[in-house]
């Protein structure tokens, strides 16, 4: 039996579906009894749980406290009009799923709803077979908003997910999107420069959807000869070519309903992208050497690091596979645009390495600061291997910036010296009226550190910020020996 709710304080508390196991909850607003009752009983037909009040005034008082999945409205309904209440909801419950009720067929009392936030409307009189088709339209809309919401929380919290780090503003809007495409079969373009972690927001995307028990199957379009790439996405028959011994499944088959990675799809010459594109309209490939099609059931997540859009203009990439592949695009952020991750991801690699069974490291704050100033060119490919490099060179827990790759290293020399005044000469000569020269200022501050700790090179390469390597690379390019920086 439907359970029907006259008053609000009759209507027990009860969390959000995001928060509980169990059926979706509806609330039924509408003065008419008979209407109350029909809504609740198809409702419970379809396995929601139905609650119903007869006014505005007391659903106001009642989603004060409370909150429900799907709100069922009568625009009309007594003690204030619907759209005031709708406004209400959109404002303190924006998650909430809301279908509106009006005997009023008017164009112009939908589209205000519709404006002002309702997710679908019915027109009075309904049929009962079209509230259950509006519910169930409400539902699937409801249940893929949570498990996105879920997702986007636990890409936000949970390091590690997938490898993707990061909580900056950029992060968050490719979280959203993620989000929801995730719950989706649809195409999805993932566009980024080289090291940006495309394959990885590929994985996260599957590995999240509704075909995540199915496989996963990653092709480097970029890295095959065309005719290996060919192979390997349509398979090929016994006696198809030279070498071809036996038949073998293209990936585009192999997928059985998981997902096909296609990296670096900007790579894909003209021939074979027609051939792509066939297969993925007709939903049918045939394999080389073939004269029989196979059905085929994948999702295509393709990623570059080119301008597709500008290829197009070119006439180097086929603007109707362009299309067909860019149903979502999602644009990962090089990581001079997330500085502020940059530490969450050095802890994320340095613990990391503590688990596979290396020892407990942090970073110094000026080699964190160096890091963070650093522009990146390779991203977060680049920082991870600049990570594992001064673990790997480093001679104590604390990973200072010599410890760091050269290129950060001399980016610390020019952009953060941190060479004591005491030790630097002065840039201006007044003897001579002259600038000193860059090179001769560094030549010399070497010379004198090297001087005053009587040739320790180890520690003067840390007070100078280099690496030990820098160091002695330096003291060959300027000519300084030994016994001239007091090394006994």
């Amino acid at each position: 039996m439907p359970v029907t709710v006259q008053h609000p304080r009759t209507m027990m508390t009860y969390a959000p579906a995001s928060e509980r196991s169990g059926r979706l909850h509806v609330l039924i607003v509408d003065e008419d009894a008979a209407i109350r009752s029909a809504c609740c009983e198809i409702a419970a037909s379809r396995g929601f749980a139905p609650h119903a009040i007869e006014n505005v005034v007391a659903a106001r008082s009642l989603l004060r406290g409370n909150s429900v999945d799907i709100l069922l409205l009568d625009l009309k309904s007594p003690g204030g009009t619907g759209l005031e209440l709708l406004e209400e909801v959109k404002m303190l419950h924006p998650e909430m799923a809301v279908i509106v009720m009006t005997a009023f067929a008017t164009v112009a009392s939908a589209v205000e709803a519709m404006r002002t936030g309702a997710d679908d409307y019915l027109t009075k009189p309904f049929a009962l077979e079209e509230l259950a088709a509006v519910l169930g339209r409400a539902a699937e809309r409801r249940t893929v908003d949570i498990a996105s919401r879920q997702l986007r929380d636990k890409l936000r919290t949970e390091q590690g997910l997938g490898n993707i780090i990061g909580r900056s503003s950029e992060m968050e809007k490719l979280y959203r999107i993620l989000s929801k495409v995730a719950q989706t079969t649809h195409p999805v373009l993932i566009l980024g420069e080289s090291g940006t972690g495309k394959e990885l927001v590929a994985r996260s995307i599957h590995a999240n959807g509704p075909n995540a028990a199915k496989p996963f199957l990653p092709v480097d379009c970029g890295s095959l000869v065309p005719t290996l790439v060919e192979s390997e996405l349509f398979g090929y028959v016994k006696g198809a070519f030279t070498g071809a011994n036996r038949s073998k499944d293209g990936l585009l088959a192999s997928a059985d309903g998981g997902t096909v990675f296609l990296d670096e799809i900007g790579e894909l010459p003209l021939d074979l992208q027609a051939k792509l594109l066939r297969a993925l309209q007709e939903k049918e490939i045939r394999p080389v050497g073939a004269t029989h099609r196979i059905p085929i059931k994948v999702r295509i997540l393709a990623a570059t690091n080119r301008d597709l859009a500008t290829m197009v203009e070119q006439g180097r990439f086929r603007k109707d596979l362009y299309y067909r592949l860019n149903v979502v695009s999602l644009r990962i952020p090089p990581l001079r645009d997330r500085r502020e991750d940059i530490p969450l991801l050095a802890a994320h690699f340095l613990d990391r390495m503590k688990k596979n069974g290396g020892a407990a490291r942090i970073l110094s704050d000026d080699a964190l600061r160096t890091m963070t100033d650093y522009s990146w060119p390779g991203n977060v490919r680049e920082l991870e291997n600049s990570v594992e490099r001064a673990c790997a060179l480093s001679s104590g827990p604390v990973l200072h910036t010599g410890d760091l790759p050269t290129v950060l290293q001399d980016f610390h020399m020019h952009a953060h010296r941190t060479v004591p005044s005491p030790i630097l000469p002065e840039p201006f000569d007044e003897r001579l009226g002259v600038v000193t020269p860059l090179a001769e200022l560094e030549r010399q501050a070497i010379l004198d550190t090297l001087r005053q700790l009587k040739g320790d090179k180890l520690t003067a390469a840390r007070l100078l910020g280099i690496g030990k390597t820098t160091l002695y690379r330096k003291l060959k390019e300027y000519g300084i020996s030994e016994s001239a920086a007091g090394v006994r």
